[in-house]
Order: C-alpha cells, then structure tokens, then sequence
C-alpha cells in the first residue's frame, strides 16, 4: 500500500514539473499590429489653392473742362457699377499659436468686369453752346491681386479670421467724346495699374487635415487717378478736359486650399 501512494506521488511531482517549464517556455504568439497614432490637426502650415466670386464695383468720374477766355466753365461727375465674375489663385502661410491663427496671403484674379455708360447733362456743355454733345466712358478691369495679413481664432478645424493690405490692379479706362454742333469728337484711352488697400474677412474649415473651404468678403479701395482726355481734339482751341477717376470694389467668394504638413509626426516603433 505504501508503494503504491510513493509511486503515485512521483508522477504527481513529475507531471507538476513539466507544466512549470512549458509555461518558462518563450512564446511563439505574433506581435500586435502596428496602428501609427492619428495626427493631430493644426492651421499652421504652407497652402495653395483657388477661389471664384462675384464683384461689384463703383466707379466715380469728375471732370473739369476749360477753356481760354470761359476760364473753368464745367464741373460734372457721374458713376459707372462695374460688376463681374471674379475667381483665380491664392498662396499663403498660417502659424497657429492655441487658438489664435497669424498668416500672410497672396492672390490673383482675373475679372469680367465692365460697363459703359452715356454721361451727356446740359450742364456738361451747355456753357458753349454744344447742345447734343455727350460723353459715353467704358471702365473694365482685367486683372488684381493683393497681398493681406490675415488674423484668426480657430475652433478646431473651424477658422474664423479678418484679412487685410496692399491691392492692386489693372484698368482699362476709355472716353468717347461728341459733339454735333461743332462736328467734333475723339476717343481717349488710359490703361493704368493702380495700387490701393484692401479689408474684409471669412470663415474657413477644415474638411480633412489638408483640405479645407472658404467663404470670404473684402472691399477695396483702387485710389485715384487723373486723366486729361481729348487733348489731340481741343488743342486747337487751347482747352480741354481734366478728369478724375475713382475705383471701388465689393467682392464674395468661396475657395479651397491645400496645406501641405510642415511637421510630420514622428512614428511609434513597438520593440520585443
């Protein structure tokens, strides 16, 4: 009897033995997959993109006409609303601090503004005695682009911001000149670049961690500039006109932009 529980103890220890060394066995599972961590999103970084609105300007024109022994006989002004689409590129750079967002931008658009309008007051000649005289004058604008500050709160991928600086343009201005009475008449036509300034602001979100959309609202002031048309038609008489023009502009538009990732989150590599 006594054997028997001897024995039976032996293959108890010895069975007890070889479960404790498989388990100090190294394991032969594969390792976890690598899932790299989701990036987090920020406003800072280099963009690209386009944009395309509508604009809607005003256009002011005075002139000053005379004459030698009339002296300063005329002194008229009449408006011009030049409007159009509008729509080109931007490029520009964002620095996010916490919430708030510093960035510098850049953009160009071509416009299909225009307008052409009759300007024949009795005032305008009537001093002379050119009585069925007018004035048709054409204002378009080709190209413009600006060059902004822009400075914004961020709500996560919400951006809301105020932009502005330094405009510039280009204007293709012409005056048609009429005069039955005297059987006179001319054309004169001044293409200008004008610089001015520019303000507005828009709200931006992000889509995904490099694109996001746009809607934006600026107005811009082109300053003035002074003409002196018809020279050629008046220089027999000695007189002329001085005219003095003033752009204005109200744009919208919507865009896109593409971030590109300045910073690059550095990977987690598991090690075994």
């Amino acid at each position: 009897m006594f054997r028997k529980f001897l024995l039976a103890s032996v293959g108890a220890l010895a069975l007890t033995g070889s479960a404790a060394l498989a388990a100090d066995l190294p394991s032969r599972a594969p390792p976890p997959v690598y899932l790299p961590p989701v990036p987090i999103f920020t406003w800072t970084g280099i963009y690209l993109g386009g944009q395309v609105g509508y604009a809607w300007g005003q256009t002011h024109n005075h002139f000053v006409s005379s004459f030698p022994g009339f002296g300063v006989f005329s002194d008229d002004s009449f408006g011009q609303n030049p409007n159009g689409v509008i729509g080109g590129a931007h490029v520009g750079y964002n620095y996010q601090i916490n919430q708030w967002v510093l960035g510098l931008e850049g953009s160009v658009d071509g416009t299909s503004m225009k307008k052409t309008v009759l300007f024949a007051p009795g005032a305008f000649l009537a001093p002379v005695g050119f009585f069925g005289s007018g004035l048709t004058a054409t204002t378009r604008a080709d190209i413009q682009g600006s060059i902004r500050g822009r400075i914004g709160v961020a709500w996560d991928r919400a951006l809301i911001y105020g932009t502005g600086g330094v405009a510039f343009g280009g204007f293709n201005t012409s005056y048609t000149f009429f005069s039955p009475f005297f059987a006179l008449g001319g054309t004169s036509s001044f293409s200008t670049t004008r610089v001015g300034w520019t303000v507005g602001g828009g709200i931006e979100y992000a889509v995904t961690n490099n694109w996001s959309v746009r809607a934006e609202y600026r107005y811009t002031d082109f300053g003035r500039t002074t003409y002196a048309p018809f020279s050629t038609v008046f220089a027999p008489f000695g007189g002329g006109f001085t005219g003095h023009h003033h752009f204005t502009q109200n744009q919208v538009q919507v865009g896109f932009s593409y971030k590109f990732d300045t910073f690059a989150p550095i990977p987690v590599v598991a090690k075994y």
